[in-house]
């Protein structure tokens, strides 16, 4: 493939095919760099509390110099964070990275059997978690390496009185923080004042040196680590940096972090990216709850958001979103799942921004394709390879397939993951001796170069021999006015082995099975056609917003 990128020549202009990867030598020089250019400039901002670089730049270097000083942390060491976007996390996450640590991005709804087999396999030495998890930690500490836990409330860093009445409303009105009982846990902000006692020495962190244990695959058994170096992350900021930066006023941008900071998705396209631009993220701690989070988006001029389409779909669907102001927004970037085309093509209508939709995965820190920014209206395809990154698609054999076939995607480049934790074997089961991680996903390029998903491998519906893919088959039903959510799913079927089964939320309480099942046959061949239509009132998530289709399946 190496001499056969027919995506080169759709490069939009300005966007060079290689970025050097050596820039930077770590995520703390990109910081410190952004730091220098833009110190008196916001950085993070939650619940009516902004963060300036000089800020961030003093918070994380005392709780980096509290993890050495007091805890005794040595290079290496993982240090786990379970809360939802609030002004601790990238305070934690930037003083982690620089004393040379490993932040193990814990997301705070697992259940205690999950927290246990994260805690347990990463050999976290310490945990930051929020009050209303705190529970949680409690029941599993006794199974893990954790020697010391550190805890805070939402409120903690929002000043006084704010901070206060945030706290006790969330204990005592609307009772989300059970009581829990941690012996020798230690408050953040009392870490901060201990680390202010220190100096912070400098440290010697190599481009190789593990920044992020991210985990994943956890809806598809056992969760694991993919071991992400500093030099991955740069690679990708780099990378993403070249992609949307013609678009792009240095030290001016303002990105709305609605998707969770400890999900490889938002941290590296807003938390990191937009660090290196001298921007504001805007961070959301509940974009569930939609009519909060529009009102929220109506106090804020923002030029920039990220998403995956069941959130974008929210937004569309709640009262009050068409009141928002989007004449500076110029950048909407879909990704985590499939973009629906009815999605974009409404988002497209009331904001006047395409909704560029782009692909990766965690093992890749994550981005590996993306559609040109300046692309007038959503196409389907998950974009080209971004700089420095090649793709091909490969069939069971490892062969190369031909344009326009359906194979496996294969992603090789700087960002590429250096392995699973602990997991040789697995690690060899998706990355190849010549360098392909193998996604696992099933896709096709057409002739300019554009990749396109047709689904993930263990998601492929087989109906008599014939593969149907659930993307193809939802996005057909979304494009019904009556459907706010839908997800297929493959059930065993006595003639044909499997058959096609969509669950769907109404929009419209009137609309039945016998219409939907009258679009399908209006809109797609036979064997795709759902044999089984299921109404709910919810789809089962993961807290990213991604459809569980597993769970439907079980």
């Amino acid at each position: 493939m190496s001499n056969d990128r027919p995506w080169l020549a759709q490069y939009p202009a300005g966007v060079p095919s290689q970025i050097d990867v050596d820039e930077y030598p770590s995520i703390v020089s990109v910081l410190e760099n952004a730091i220098a250019n833009y110190r008196d400039r916001p950085a993070f901002s939650n619940l009516g509390r902004t963060l300036t670089y000089g800020e961030v730049d003093e918070l994380s270097a005392r709780f980096a110099a509290y993890l050495l000083g007091e805890l005794k942390l040595k290079k290496g060491d993982r240090v786990a964070i379970m809360m939802p976007n609030c002004l601790q996390y990238p305070i934690a996450t930037f003083g982690i990275l620089r004393a040379g640590l490993t932040v193990v991005n814990t997301n705070p709804m697992y259940t205690a059997r999950e927290l246990r087999h994260q805690l347990a396999d990463s050999g976290a030495s310490a945990i930051l978690v929020l009050d209303n998890f705190g529970a949680v930690v409690q029941e599993v500490l006794a199974d893990t390496q954790v020697k010391q836990v550190i805890t805070t409330g939402l409120g903690d860093m929002l000043g006084f009185p704010k901070g206060a009445i945030v706290n006790f409303v969330l204990k005592h009105v609307k009772k989300m923080v059970p009581d829990y009982r941690i012996a020798g846990a230690i408050r953040f902000k009392d870490a901060l004042e201990l680390g202010g006692k220190h100096t912070l020495q400098p440290i010697d962190i190599q481009s190789g040196d593990i920044a992020f244990l991210q985990y994943t695959g956890g809806t598809t058994g056992v969760s694991k680590g993919a071991m992400l170096t500093h030099r991955n992350l740069v690679a990708n900021m780099q990378q993403a940096a070249a992609w949307i930066g013609t678009n792009v006023r240095m030290g001016e941008e303002v990105i709305i972090t609605a998707l969770p900071l400890y999900h490889i998705f938002a941290l590296t396209a807003n938390g990191l990216v937009f660090m290196k631009f001298g921007g504001l993220n805007h961070m959301i701690t509940n974009p569930r709850d939609m009519p909060g989070f529009v009102k929220e988006l109506k106090k804020v001029p923002f030029t920039a958001i990220t998403g995956v389409n069941t959130l974008f779909n929210g937004l569309l669907n709640t009262p009050g979103f068409d009141e928002v102001d989007f004449s500076r927004l110029h950048l909407t970037l879909g990704g985590g799942m499939a973009v629906q085309r009815s999605v974009a093509d409404r988002w497209k209508k009331l904001t006047g921004t395409t909704l560029v939709e782009a692909y990766g995965l965690t093992e890749t820190s994550p981005a590996a394709c993306i559609n040109p920014m300046d692309l007038a209206d959503y196409n389907g395809a998950i974009g080209l390879p971004i700089p420095s990154t090649d793709a091909c698609i490969k069939d069971e054999e490892g062969n190369l397939v031909p344009a326009g076939e359906v194979g496996e995607l294969c992603i090789k480049g700087p960002q590429v993951m250096k392995g699973y934790w602990n997991r040789p074997e697995e690690t060899a089961q998706v990355m190849d001796s010549e360098g392909w991680l193998h996604t696992g996903d099933m896709a096709r390029m057409d002739e300019k170069g554009f990749f396109y998903i047709v689904d993930r491998k263990k998601d492929m519906i087989l109906v008599s021999g014939f593969n149907v893919y659930p993307n193809e088959v939802e996005d057909v039903i979304a494009m019904m006015p009556g459907v706010l959510e839908v997800a297929a799913v493959g059930v065993a079927d006595d003639k044909s082995g499997e058959a096609v089964k969509v669950v769907i939320v109404k929009k419209d309480p009137s609309l039945t099975e016998e219409q939907v099942k009258a679009h399908a046959r209006a809109n797609l061949t036979g064997y795709k056609q759902p044999r089984v239509v299921e109404f709910r009132t919810e789809l089962p998530k993961t807290n990213v917003g991604k459809i569980l289709r597993r769970e439907l399946r079980d």
